[in-house]
């Protein structure tokens, strides 16, 4: 089976940051440029890109998104789908009756757009594991671990 990395925003922003003198930075690039050498697939979910990309344009940093296109490039993109709206919406709907809204009842909720698209690759037949630095929400719909574990 296909072993699959889905980065989380949080991580995604860790890994595209210019700046290497943050040792947090330059952990998570050595741990992203050995997963391939582990024989896992990378991938960069839309909704993803989506919250990173639109706070690097909002604080002008561009050098980040400099960083974030080249690893685009580079990387399998999960682009965002009909059908990864339609089980993410099923995925808010159910942990809400269940009690455990992962955010507002007026917000987009990231989490289940990330959780679906996760869930679809899943289907495909993908070992998936969304890298994150947010376990609680997203482990509540799918196979998610701290970022650091994953080796």
């Amino acid at each position: 089976m296909k072993k699959l990395i889905i980065l989380d925003t949080g991580v995604l922003g860790m890994v595209t940051n210019p700046k290497s003198s943050s040792q947090i930075c330059e952990e998570g690039k050595k741990w992203l440029d050995n997963l391939p050498l582990k024989g896992y697939q990378i991938a960069i979910p839309e909704i993803a890109d989506y919250e990173l990309r639109r706070e690097l344009i909002r604080a002008k940093k561009k050098p980040g998104l400099k960083r974030l296109d080249q690893l685009k490039s580079v990387l399998t993109y999960l682009p965002i789908t009909t059908e990864t709206m339609l089980l993410a919406a099923q995925f808010w709907a159910e942990i809400r009756q269940k009690g455990k809204p992962t955010a507002p009842s007026n917000s987009l909720d990231g989490d289940v757009i990330l959780a679906a698209q996760a869930k679809l690759e899943e289907i495909k037949g993908f070992q998936v594991i969304v890298a994150t630095t947010n376990v609680k929400h997203l482990s509540l719909f799918i196979d998610a671990r701290d970022w650091s574990i994953i080796s």
